[in-house]
């Protein structure tokens, strides 16, 4: 059973979901917040598997609840649902740890999928989302990061990385999903979940999301 804790400040907005989720055999909301700091503390006493978090709430909003809930190193994950595709404040939850990004509009199917990966510890971003999200990203990166050199220094979070899992780290980056990395570079899929486990362990990355800003970081992947 996947526990689900909603952050919305819109009634509506909770009610739809509550009743969504609370359809499928598999998952059961605990509580909901109406703001940031509800959240944050309803988590902490809680421990839902997954946050549904709302961006822009007032007082606390959703970044920076998703920073302290991601702080705490609890097993709780943040799935961020944006009411834009374009929200200007998306970018910043790849740095609060948010293990994936959904539009407000999405399928029922898309929503409730979302929430079963990234309650088993994958990442997901809406495919509308994934571009612009990592673009507005790297145009927020140090200067020296967001325009690497040809031979930038190495990083030491890559050092214990083989050939082929750098080369996967890439793709990662490039946003290839794991069956286009098998199809493409002609391993099974089950291959590539075991080196995708093996470069997060390595590198300290939480998920498939951090992995994806440590490629932009080190240069492994260019704006």
């Amino acid at each position: 059973m996947t526990t689900v804790l909603i952050a919305d400040d819109q009634p509506l907005q909770r009610f739809g979901f509550r009743m969504l989720l609370e359809s499928q055999d598999d998952m059961t909301v605990l509580a909901e917040a109406t703001n940031g700091a509800e959240a944050v503390r309803l988590t902490a006493r809680l421990h839902p598997d997954v946050v549904l978090m709302d961006i822009r709430m007032p007082g606390l909003d959703g970044i920076e609840a998703t920073r302290r809930i991601t702080a705490a190193g609890d097993r709780t994950r943040v799935l961020i649902l944006t009411t834009f595709d374009l929200d200007e404040y998306a970018y910043a939850g790849l740095r609060a740890g948010a293990s994936g990004f959904l539009v407000k509009d999405a399928q029922p199917e898309e929503l409730l999928s979302g929430i079963r990966a990234v309650a088993t510890g994958d990442a997901v971003v809406a495919p509308s989302l994934t571009r612009r999200l990592l673009d507005a990203y790297v145009h927020h990166l140090p200067a020296d990061n967001a325009h690497p050199t040809v031979h930038p220094d190495p990083d030491p979070r890559l050092e214990s990385l083989t050939d082929r899992e750098r080369e996967i780290l890439t793709v990662i980056g490039k946003g290839w999903t794991n069956t286009e990395i098998a199809s493409r570079l002609h391993v099974a899929e089950s291959t590539v979940k075991t080196h995708v486990g093996r470069i997060l362990a390595k590198t300290g990355s939480r998920d498939r999301i951090q992995a994806v800003i440590l490629a932009y970081e080190t240069g492994l992947v260019e704006p």
